[in-house]
Formats: C-alpha cells, sequence, structure tokens
C-alpha cells in the first residue's frame, strides 16, 4: 500500500527468520547435550523419508506393501521421537522451527497476496512515530465516559446529550465490530468541542489495532496533500489517501476554500465511494451551513452517502478547563 516502507517490512521478515532460525539452533543444541537420541531418531526419520521419495519411481515388487512398510516405520520412529521429547519435558515441536506467523511462514506472503501480519507490520511501522500515534494514546476508547454529556435536554433538542451520544457511540460499536463486511461512511456534525473529533481519534484507534489501515487528516492538510497529487504527482500520496481502508478528514470547513480545494474535495470522495473505501468526516458546520459552502456535487455525497450524526451538548474542552481550575 505504502511503496517507500515495502523493503523496511521485508527486512523485518528477514530479522525474525534469522532469529528463529538462531533459537532453532539453540533448542538442537540443547537436545544434542540432553536427549542425543532424539536427533538419532530424526536423522533416521529422515532417512527414511528420502528412501520413500525415491522409491515412488522405483520398480519394486508388492510394491504398495514396500511403501506401506516405509511409512509404518516413519510413524513409528516419530512417535518415539515425541515420547522422548515429552518425557523430558519438551513440547513435541521443540526441535522444529518456530513461525511467529504461521499463516506466511515469516514472508509476509501466501502465494502472491500480503498476509495479514504484512499488514499490521505497515500499520506499526506508518504510525510509530507520528503525531496521531502520540494523539491515540489518551484519545482512545479506554478514556471515553459519557459523564461529560448532560440527561438533561437543551433547547429544541428532541433528546439529551446523553442520550444522543449513546446512541452514536452504539452506531460506532456496530460499526467497528462489522468493519470488515460495511461500507458506511459517517458525517459527524455540531457544535465545536462537543467531542468530534475525540470520538474520531477513538474509532481510528480501534481500528488500527486490529491490522486496518487509517489516514488522519485535519481538511486543511489534505488540500495540501491534494496540492501535491495534482502538482507533484505523488503517485504514493495519492494511494495512501485512496486505498486506505478508512479516511479521517477532521474540522471540514476550516480548510481555505476555494475552487481548487472544492473540486479536490470532490474528487477524493468520489474516488473512494467508487472504490468503496471508507470515510469519517467531521465538521463544526450544521448541515445547512454545508450546503451554503460547498458545491452541489459535494454536499450530494456528504448527505447522500454518509450516515449523519448530529453532536450536542455544551463545549467538553470548556469545561473541562473550568473544572480543572476550581
Amino acid at each position: 500500500m505504502i511503496k517507500g516502507y515495502h523493503s523496511d517490512i521485508m527486512r523485518m521478515y528477514e530479522i525474525i527468520r534469522d532469529e528463529e532460525s538462531a533459537s532453532l539452533q539453540k533448542r538442537r543444541a540443547e537436545i544434542e547435550a540432553k536427549l542425543p537420541q532424539v536427533l538419532e531418531l530424526e536423522r533416521a526419520i529422515g532417512k527414511l523419508c528420502v528412501e520413500l521419495s525415491i522409491s515412488s519411481f522405483k520398480t519394486i515388487d508388492n510394491r504398495d506393501e514396500y511403501l506401506k512398510t516405509l511409512k509404518d516405520r516413519i510413524t513409528d520412529l516419530r512417535m518415539k521421537k515425541t515420547e522422548l521429547l515429552v518425557s523430558g519435558g519438551y513440547s513435541p515441536d521443540y526441535i522444529t522451527l518456530h513461525y511467529r506467523c504461521s499463516k506466511c511462514k515469516d514472508t509476509g506472503y501466501i502465494g502472491s497476496s500480503k498476509c495479514t501480519c504484512y499488514k499490521q507490520k505497515l500499520v506499526n511501522l506508518y504510525y510509530k512515530d507520528s503525531e496521531l500515534s502520540d494523539m491515540l494514546r489518551k484519545n482512545n476508547f479506554d478514556h471515553f465516559t459519557l459523564d461529560f454529556y448532560s440527561p438533561r435536554k437543551l433547547g429544541d433538542e428532541p433528546k439529551s446529550p446523553r442520550k444522543n451520544m449513546e446512541e452514536i457511540l452504539s452506531k460506532t460499536m456496530a460499526y467497528l465490530k462489522n468493519f470488515s463486511e460495511v461500507d458506511d461512511n459517517f458525517l459527524f456534525y455540531g457544535n465545536s468541542g462537543t467531542g468530534k473529533t475525540f470520538l474520531s481519534h477513538c474509532i481510528a484507534r480501534e481500528l488500527l489495532d486490529k491490522g486496518y489501515f487509517v489516514v488522519y487528516r485535519t481538511a486543511e492538510e489534505l488540500i495540501q496533500n491534494l496540492r501535491r497529487i495534482r502538482f507533484e504527482n505523488d503517485e504514493t500520496l495519492e494511494t495512501l489517501l485512496t486505498d486506505c481502508d478508512l479516511l479521517i478528514i477532521d474540522d471540514l470547513g476550516t480548510e481555505q476554500i476555494n475552487e481548487f480545494s472544492k473540486t479536490e474535495l470532490f474528487n477524493i470522495l468520489n474516488k473512494k465511494l467508487l472504490k468503496r473505501r471508507k470515510m469519517l468526516i467531521s465538521t463544526n458546520y450544521a448541515l445547512k451551513e454545508l450546503v451554503s459552502i460547498y458545491s452541489e456535487r459535494i454536499t450530494s455525497r456528504l448527505l447522500g452517502n454518509f450516515n449523519l450524526c448530529k453532536f450536542i451538548g455544551e463545549d467538553i474542552r470548556v469545561n473541562k478547563n473550568l473544572d480543572s481550575i476550581k
């Protein structure tokens, strides 16, 4: 997904294989010293396996019976080897190569397809020293609380901020649980300080921990990225934004809004919708304000292809600051 990291990830697999190979040699040396008959049995098994392979191409009298005898002897020796290891306090696979990923055998690939562990390494590498990585240490579901949302209704709102947040949270949890099976996009909108960015971070952390590739950009950062793609032909950055599992665009409306930003915003929204790649967008604007600011092409996609979640309540950041000085 990110070309520049492929060689780094392949090097990680090479190091893993070297470490596991060295660990195996130590285990075999230990068995050689304590239970040498185990390795003798292993060598005998190896010779019989070679004989079995060669015999498959030879003309032999009573061929089937002969091959069955060889297979029975191999099975018998393997059982003796296992019994010796277990009786000595070792696991049956103690002197076989261990893989940290049994699916790809620490190569990163299953056939021509990337293994899930490759994707997890990519996620870890990409976010290791990023600003988002620091934010997600604090902004995650472990620190999420409904205590900042009032149980009392405000103004003309049909439900209280707490009830509203409970419903949004329920939708979020269902989304995370079924993430690989749904194509849903979300638009978080509402007043500043009502928890839109915090919940976006919680979602990002949860998906990253599961191995999904999440890209987080403020609206201004996204436009800067799209400018690089357009004028510097940055294909790697384009792939990153277009093909990630979830693109989070925070604070839509804070970017410099002009014809270029409107055109490129529409293009990235349209590309991801066509490719069925998921998005989460947050904005402090009301829906009517979005319609007046952006083109009909953009707002029709935001209002027609996104689940709309209105955040209501008092400014949590302000309340936290007030509580800290009491």
